[in-house]
């Protein structure tokens, strides 16, 4: 899994030469009505000029997602203006706030008055599980920044940026963010990155990471989730009975075989048997095959 580090920050800025010493390789700013917290151009070149990208997410109020598509189509109307000021390229996506613990189907008409504007190939999510899931499952959005809050400790594996936890640099509190994959949407002024898929080995934190993400348990979908580790067991242990039961079968198998052809050897050679014998044969047969059976189930 990749592992990016970044930071997201509202009003006061640590500066890129501070982000970079400190680590990060990219900063998620707002875009919104308030011009003192929103991105600029100039922030967005001292970024770069430090190695760091920019992402861009629009807020107005917490839960201006629950308003409906002429909302969203508003809003996404004016993110693409200031955006657009702030150097972004536009081929690139903004992710759309929903700061709250909100019901999916309520703010999905949001998204998809966002998707009308800027098309649905630019229109990111920011929020937590379950809307993150709701928006990427029924494809109202493309991109995905996962939140920690209203997660439940759950993750959706394709998030493209998980948020949590903070930290201060250069005396500015700032949530930490890790991207998960070489393009999370970030870009520089006018410039669009050129993404390359890494092949850097997976480190134990990263496959312990994939392994403890919750899932949908697809024994019991839509009403339990299971963590990537117990499914996996879970279809091991279902995988292994199968192998059982097809073993026992074949061994059934092969000892009707063995009696078979112990009859057509007596009939073969000219014996005659009488209804006892012929069944006196097949149960001799029969145990001795099972017997076969028995010794290489427990060995």
């Amino acid at each position: 899994m990749t592992t990016i580090l970044g930071v997201d920050y509202a009003w006061s800025h640590p500066g890129g030469a501070a982000l970079a010493a400190a680590g990060k390789k990219f900063a998620a700013r707002y875009l919104s009505g308030d011009t003192s917290k929103n991105l600029t151009r100039a922030e967005a070149d001292d970024l770069a000029a430090h190695g760091v990208a920019s992402v861009v997410v629009w807020e107005s109020t917490a839960d201006r997602a629950g308003q409906g598509y002429a909302a969203g189509a508003a809003d996404a109307e004016r993110a693409v203006l200031q955006a657009q000021a702030a150097g972004k390229p536009d081929s690139r996506p903004i992710y759309f706030a929903v700061d709250y613990d909100a019901d999916s189907a309520i703010v999905a008409p949001y998204f998809r008055g966002v998707a009308s504007v800027i098309g649905l190939a630019r229109t990111g999510v920011y929020g937590g599980y379950r809307t993150v899931k709701y928006m990427l499952d029924y494809q109202i959005a493309t991109w995905a920044w996962q939140t920690t809050a209203w997660s439940g400790g759950r993750w959706d594996p394709r998030a493209h940026i998980r948020q949590g936890g903070t930290v201060t640099i250069h005396g500015v509190s700032c949530d930490l963010n890790t991207a998960t994959t070489t393009d999370y949407g970030q870009w520089t002024p006018a410039h669009t990155p050129t993404v390359q898929e890494d092949d850097m080995p997976l480190s134990k934190a990263d496959v312990e990471l994939f392994l403890s993400t919750e899932m949908d348990d697809p024994t019991k979908p839509g009403s339990a989730t299971v963590t990537v580790r117990g499914a996996l067991w879970a279809a091991y242990g279902q995988a292994n009975a199968a192998n059982a039961a097809a073993q026992k079968n074949a061994a059934q198998v092969g000892a009707l075989q063995a009696v078979v052809t112990q009859l057509l050897a007596a009939v073969k050679s000219g014996s005659t048997l009488t209804p006892a014998q012929a069944t006196a044969a097949a149960e001799t047969g029969a145990k001795a095959a099972l017997a076969e059976l028995g010794a290489a189930l427990t060995s």
